[in-house]
């Protein structure tokens, strides 16, 4: 039996992807592969393979300690892709920059969760030979698309009208997450409901943290802030959704889009490079506010294209299946542990 054990706070902060991701991979190795892993969380006892999901400072001293076995870095965030969603004074953000790569450099391996960003950690000086792309996914059981009876029975909860088109978006309140756009598209849109769910995860020091906090306290009249829900709500919310718009301006690969996919919600993005990388073919995307009013604009004429959307978001969610993602981070974890035979690290 291989032990493995999780050091992670991801679970700690609500309303975040990390946490998400975090939460899933456990579920997995505990619901299909407990035969071979024995899955232990933040404990400091003798472990084959150390898997590190946050950069926590006593995580980092920690990984210096000879029984942390095979040290493996889950790589959910970049330098670049804090700004826009954490302020910090400039002497600040130098030395946090550099902990963040001086942490990944530490580990053994990198995972990430997206292929583009391959290149830019060996930019910053990591061996492109010690990172790995493994894909985020989302649970069948968990996310699911529910019954018409279901969703007409949560939109009276909620007290929006069946008729009533939606437009659906979740995150962290903050500039990165294009929250600006999403409003502004409320204003233009009054005959559609939009709902954002989610909340200020880092409190006063997210990007723009004054004006967002306006905003919420005071949005137009046909856009809810819901503040941070809960898994089983966040599938409610999906499920009434005629379309998932997430006009994020950066994004590893954000669990969001995977769960809007498993319901079978149709999604709108801003056009990224990252996402072409990944997703490419399941999604409509726009460059700016303009490109996302014309889109909503043409579904609402069209609804055989939302009905296209809503066959790609399910097939999409077959790809980045737990069933699929079972067979790679049991393949991973085998050869993270002959690697770590070889190199004398596991005893």
């Amino acid at each position: 039996m291989i032990k493995i054990n999780m050091f992670s706070k991801a679970d700690t902060v609500q309303g975040q992807g990390v946490g998400s991701a975090y939460n899933e991979l456990i579920g997995l190795l505990r619901k299909n592969l407990s035969n071979e892993f024995q899955v232990t969380i933040n404990q400091y006892s003798q472990s084959d393979i150390t898997h590190y999901h946050t950069i926590n400072p006593t995580y980092f001293i920690n990984s210096f300690s000879k029984n942390r076995g095979r040290k493996i870095g889950y790589v959910h965030f970049l330098p670049e892709t804090l700004e826009g969603s954490i302020k910090l004074p400039s002497g600040a953000k130098t030395v946090l920059y550099k902990y963040v790569i001086d942490f990944y450099k530490r580990m053994d391996q990198i995972v990430v969760v997206n292929p583009i960003f391959i290149d830019k950690l060996a930019n910053y000086g990591i061996d492109r030979s010690k990172i790995k792309y493994i894909p985020n996914f989302v649970s069948k059981s968990v996310f699911y698309e529910q019954t018409d009876a279901q969703k007409k029975q949560f939109r009276e909860k909620v007290g929006i009208p069946d008729d009533k088109f939606v437009i659906f978006g979740d995150g962290q309140v903050q500039v990165r997450k294009g929250v600006d756009d999403f409003a502004k598209l409320a204003q233009a849109n009054p005959d559609i409901q939009f709902i954002w769910a989610g909340g200020f995860s880092f409190g006063k020091i997210t990007e723009g943290y004054d004006r967002l906090k306006k905003l919420v306290a005071n949005p137009p009249k046909n856009l809810l802030f819901t503040g941070i829900i809960t898994r089983q709500e966040l599938v409610n919310y999906l499920n009434i959704s005629n379309l998932f718009l997430l006009p994020s301006y950066d994004e590893l690969f954000p669990m969001s889009v995977l769960e809007a996919f498993s319901c079978g919600t149709p999604v709108l993005l801003r056009n990224l490079d990252l996402y072409k990388a990944i997703i490419d073919g399941y999604y409509m995307s726009g460059n700016n506010f303009d490109d996302f009013n014309q889109i909503i604009q043409s579904v609402l004429s069209d609804p055989e294209k939302l009905k296209m959307y809503h066959t790609l978001s399910l097939k999409a969610s077959d790809e980045y299946s737990e069933a699929n993602l079972t067979k790679v981070w049991r393949e991973f974890y085998l050869e993270q542990y002959d690697l770590g035979k070889k190199m004398g690290q596991i005893k």
